[in-house]
């Protein structure tokens, strides 16, 4: 059996293969509620074979959405919709996951396709908060530096979430420190100016980070599986490194993270990011050999030889695809028979699992 297609149990959680999708965000919702496209398109992955479908981004509070147009998780209204969702990816075999966000400065934007920049409160734009007053880039916002109780309050609403994804269904929980939102920010001295426990050392720039995964694993049922996505490096001199990754992960071990989602860059823009196929798989590599914890990879990973390459590496315990999923949501399905693996199809669909049908065959 293809490393690809083996099951992987973390705590009391078996997914049944190795590949996830990867959190991507729609810009579809409206204060913070999933509706039907989130259904349909998470849905639709479910039904294409992924063993974890990750959801896109979930705010933990209106003022940590990327956009207008993200999905949160700050009130039973948007728990109750997306607990419909995590019923329907159950009901198709794959493990519901969800990842809880908070965008920091690089909060009010709008949808990719509508322009860049902050928008102005006038378009629905808000002030993001940040560790430092430091803007993402010319024409952004300048976001409002948090207080020892702002951060505490972050602190409470990742918690809050998680209970609330934990009761909507959601088996993994992944915290979004990666990608230059607000977690990564406080990880980076590039973001991060502060001069007090939350600032200048190592130790403080990965407080909160540590403080919010402790909080969580404290509140999460033993048996629920804990992911953080970091970027493992900015790929900006000067910035959050590889090597601070590995020592961040060490600490994510003790404080029983049972996953890193290995990604990377996001802080800075106009970086110099050497794109291709699997470019950041070394990361999980590394990672996982040092910190001596699961990791998975992600990035350009677009083969079913090369997901399962991988794997068989050992280079990581998980894929996880994006746009790969977004070009072809069967992928797992077609990387089954590239493999040779035979897995289940949705029953409605087994007509076309073996290929074409010869022309003199009935279409009924």
């Amino acid at each position: 059996m293809p490393r690809l297609f083996q099951p992987l149990t973390l705590r009391g959680v078996t997914l049944p293969n190795r590949i996830a999708v990867s959190p991507m965000c729609q810009y579809q919702a409206q204060d913070g509620l999933a509706n039907d496209w989130h259904l349909v398109h998470l849905g639709g992955l479910a039904q294409g074979g992924a063993g974890l479908v990750l959801t896109e981004a979930a705010a933990v509070v209106p003022e940590g959405r990327i956009s207008p147009d993200d999905l949160g998780l700050w009130n039973e209204g948007q728990a109750k919709v997306l607990a419909r969702i995590a019923h329907f990816l159950k009901s198709q075999g794959a493990v519901p996951g969800i990842q809880l966000a908070h965008a920091g400065r690089k909060a009010s934007n709008p949808a990719p396709w509508k322009g860049s920049g902050s928008l102005p409160a006038a378009a629905g734009g808000w002030t993001p908060v940040a560790p430092s007053a430091l803007a993402f880039d010319e024409g952004w916002t300048v976001p409002t530096a948090l207080d020892e109780p702002g951060i505490l309050a972050v602190i409470e609403a990742f918690m809050d979430a998680a209970r609330r994804a934990v009761a909507a269904g959601f088996r993994v929980i992944e915290v979004h420190a990666a990608h230059g939102y607000l977690l990564h920010q406080f990880l980076s001295p590039l973001s991060n100016h502060r001069t007090d426990a939350y600032g200048g050392s190592f130790e403080n720039r990965t407080r909160l980070v540590r403080e919010v995964v402790g909080a969580l694993r404290n509140i999460l049922p033993e048996e629920l599986p804990l992911f953080v996505r970091i970027s493992a490096t900015d790929w900006a001199e000067g910035g959050w490194n590889l090597d601070q990754s590995v020592a961040l992960a060490k600490e994510l071990r003790d404080l029983e993270v049972d996953l890193v989602d290995c990604s990377s860059g996001g802080l800075v823009p106009r970086a110099e990011i050497p794109l291709g196929p699997g470019y950041q798989v070394p990361f999980a590599a590394r990672i996982r050999a040092e910190a001596g914890l699961p990791t998975g990879a992600v990035g350009l990973i677009t083969d079913p030889e090369q997901a399962e390459a991988i794997l068989a590496q050992e280079s990581a315990d998980l894929v996880l695809l994006g746009r790969e999923l977004l070009r072809d949501p069967r992928w797992p399905l077609h990387a089954a028979k590239r493999l040779g693996v035979e897995v289940p199809w949705p029953a409605s669909y087994l007509r076309a699992a073996r290929g074409p049908v010869p022309a003199r065959q009935p279409l009924h």
